[in-house]
């Protein structure tokens, strides 16, 4: 006859799966119900905010002209459409949000679409130059535009 073996259960780790598999249903509810999950499942999520919208819409401004770096470590696009739009978006923030902002949120807008209307008839210009350029001698610079 021959003995079957015994086998060891560790209390400790069955605790413990039992803890994620209660942690994962609670996600999976408050996901279910709209809810946001547990604290630190997903990082921290800044709250809604003006300053934050505008930031917002600022780094979708700076990726267009090409101002933020690529992940990938090359030239980053230049999108001079995808830009003007969303500077317009901040005009538009700004146009119906007029009399409702506090004197920080009101700079920070007004402030910002003066820089960026300013880079984006520069970089305009310098596209236009660099294409006129280009034609004479078919050599031209890449455009350069910093933001204070």
């Amino acid at each position: 006859m021959s003995e079957e073996p015994k086998i060891i259960v560790d209390e400790d780790w069955k605790d413990q799966v039992q803890k994620e598999k209660e942690q994962l249903r609670e996600q999976e509810t408050a996901q279910s119900v709209g809810q946001e999950a547990p604290q630190g499942a997903q990082g921290e999520i800044p709250p809604a905010s003006m300053p934050f919208l505008i930031s917002m819409l600022s780094s979708q401004v700076m990726m267009a002209l090409g101002f933020l770096p690529d992940p990938s470590g090359q030239q980053p696009p230049v999108d001079l459409a995808m830009a003007k739009h969303f500077i317009d978006l901040l005009g538009v923030l700004e146009e119906k949000t007029e009399g409702n902002l506090n004197e920080e949120e009101k700079q920070m807008l007004t402030e910002s679409l003066h820089q960026f209307r300013m880079a984006f008839m520069q970089m305009t210009s310098q596209s236009a130059d660099a294409a006129a350029g280009s034609a004479d001698d078919g050599a031209s610079e890449a455009p350069t535009i910093e933001l204070p």
